[in-house]
């Protein structure tokens, strides 16, 4: 914990007086502070300036990031008959049906997506309590919900990142690796923001997007400039 402790206040001190940057310079503190033993995830998290408790102002998506996200995604398919053996074949990692959702039931979640086909949401709705507060509930505005479930399980293995806001206002997710070049992880934030910024929902008012901090896993946050990101995105 000691040397965890002076690699935090390291970082802090390089990030210290940094706040409000570009993209790039953001993506550059993050990337060079990112120190651990082990490949840290590059995050994002976006206040937003909406109050997701009234349904016309709740924010969430999906957007596929143009470098992936240099994560191994395990995912979850409810289907039977052939589009089981469809689910199978596209490498799902999980298929089943009720035996599936008793397995949930159990408490065993070893997935990071789950799809469905439409016939299949009866049990699947069975599980909103669980899956809902993970953000793994099948929806099909998002292309989880659907019959061409070999094309979804692609996406979702092929850098395809799901978002949704939290009570707080709160916008975040992975995207990337502090292995990724700069080039990579710039490119993938514009994405990311692009497509939340297209998500603005029409109960929105005022300052849509508050403020933009990229960071690593073990690492402080960075604030990004939030009216560059936002043109640049476009």
């Amino acid at each position: 914990m000691a040397k965890l402790g002076k690699r935090i206040k390291a970082a802090r001190a390089e990030f210290a007086g940094k706040d409000d940057v570009s993209i790039e310079d953001a993506v550059a503190l993050v990337k060079d502070n990112a120190k651990a033993k082990f490949d840290e995830t590059v995050e994002i998290a976006m206040n937003l300036g909406v109050d997701p408790r009234h349904a016309d102002q709740m924010v969430r998506g999906v957007v596929t990031l143009p470098n992936g996200t240099g994560k191994t995604v395990r995912v979850a398919v409810f289907a039977r008959g052939p589009k089981a053996d469809e689910a199978t074949a596209a490498g799902a990692d999980v298929v089943g049906a009720e035996d599936l959702m008793e397995t949930i039931q159990s408490g065993k979640i070893d997935f990071d997506r789950c799809i469905a086909t439409p016939d299949m949401m009866p049990i699947v709705g069975r599980l909103g309590k669980i899956l809902g507060p993970r953000n793994l509930m099948p929806n099909p505005k998002v292309g989880t919900v659907t019959m061409d479930v070999e094309t979804a399980i692609k996406n979702a293995k092929g850098g395809e990142v799901q978002f949704k806001v939290e009570k707080a206002g709160v916008v975040h997710a992975g995207i990337g690796k502090a292995s990724f070049s700069p080039e990579q992880l710039a490119e993938n934030i514009r994405a990311f923001v692009d497509a939340v910024a297209k998500a603005r929902p029409a109960g929105a008012k005022g300052a849509y997007m508050k403020r933009i901090a990229i960071s690593s896993t073990m690492g402080p946050g960075v604030s990004v400039n939030v009216d560059s990101a936002a043109s640049a995105a476009n």
